[in-house]
């Protein structure tokens, strides 16, 4: 059986063509780990499961979400995390609308003229939120997830 010369010009150049691969592989790894959507999705199961009015804030690692009425995705350099809420379905919000005024603090009362008018506020965020597939958009440093009581309308609204 004939022996590979140790010195052929061959052998160093495919030597040095698995080392480039195997350096190719080592810089795409991930540098971090995925933001953890369970542990978001957990907050806002929580406020949404509490009888009482109440808020809470939940801090992303993300510089992507997408959020509908059942689910939740984070994304940032790491990858992509999904997770589902067990008590649903929950009010995206969106900046700039009156809903994003009651999450963030506002007594619905303030906002809305009767509780007919919320009740339809979150009546046509819930159907334009479930309307399609959602997109990603840029998140912010948190989640704020309220959950407002208001002669009958009874709902929990997530803001990223």
């Amino acid at each position: 059986m004939p022996d590979l010369p140790i010195d052929a010009w061959y052998c160093w150049v495919g030597l040095a063509a698995a080392s480039l691969a195997v350096a190719g592989v080592a810089v795409e790894l991930p540098t971090r780990p995925a933001p953890d959507a369970a542990a978001a999705a957990d907050t806002v199961d929580a406020v949404a499961a509490a009888s009482y009015p109440t808020t809470a804030e939940h801090p992303i690692d993300a510089s992507a979400i997408r959020l509908d009425t059942h689910r939740l995705s984070l994304r940032n350099a790491g990858g992509a995390a999904h997770a589902r809420f067990a008590f649903g379905p929950v009010v995206p919000v969106t900046t700039g609308t009156r809903l994003h005024r009651v999450a963030t603090g506002t007594p619905s009362e303030s906002v809305f003229d009767s509780p007919a008018a919320f009740a339809e506020a979150v009546a046509e965020a819930r159907t334009h939120a479930s309307a399609g597939e959602p997109r990603w958009r840029p998140a912010g440093s948190r989640l704020l997830i309220t959950r407002v009581h208001w002669e009958g309308t009874n709902v929990t609204l997530v803001h990223a």
